[in-house]
Order: structure tokens, then C-alpha cells, then sequence
């Protein structure tokens, strides 16, 4: 089952469930599409793989297949792209 994690891992943005702007990548690190696309230029920091968009779990499957709520920042990761 794919986590989906509540936050961009770079600048903390919130992406909900029905995040139209969530990215992730084949680990399932999750970043919002400005971050993705602007401080990383579409590799991610973790792996070195690129983004695709994040599927959006229908409303009805949620209560029994929830979104995961433990968030995660990496906020170095992404200081050190925009430092350089």
C-alpha cells in the first residue's frame, strides 16, 4: 500500500490526501510540485530518481487504507540546492 505522507519533506507544506500538487518518487518521498520542480530540478535528494505525481486515494478507501501522519522534513537537503 503506498504511504501517503502528510508533508512536502522539504519545505513543510501540508499535502492532504486529495494534493493535486504532491509529487513522489519510486521510495515514495514526497515533496510538494514547487520544491520538486524549482529547489531539486526533479531529483530527488534521497534517492537520485525522479518525481511522477502522487495518486490520489479515493475519498471512500481512506477510512480503511489511511494517510499516514507522521511527517517528515529534510530541510537541509533542500538548503544546501538552494545555496548552490
Amino acid at each position: 500500500m503506498l504511504e501517503l505522507r502528510p508533508n512536502c519533506e522539504c519545505c513543510g507544506k501540508d499535502l492532504p490526501p486529495e494534493a493535486a500538487d504532491a509529487l513522489i518518487c519510486s521510495f515514495e518521498c514526497t515533496f510538494c510540485a514547487g520544491c520538486a520542480e524549482g529547489v531539486l530540478a526533479g531529483v530527488c535528494p534521497n534517492c537520485g530518481g525522479n518525481f511522477a505525481p502522487r495518486p490520489i486515494r479515493p475519498a471512500a478507501k481512506l477510512a480503511k487504507y489511511p494517510a499516514s501522519t507522521k511527517r517528515v522534513v529534510k530541510a537541509e537537503d533542500c538548503d544546501s540546492r538552494k545555496a548552490a
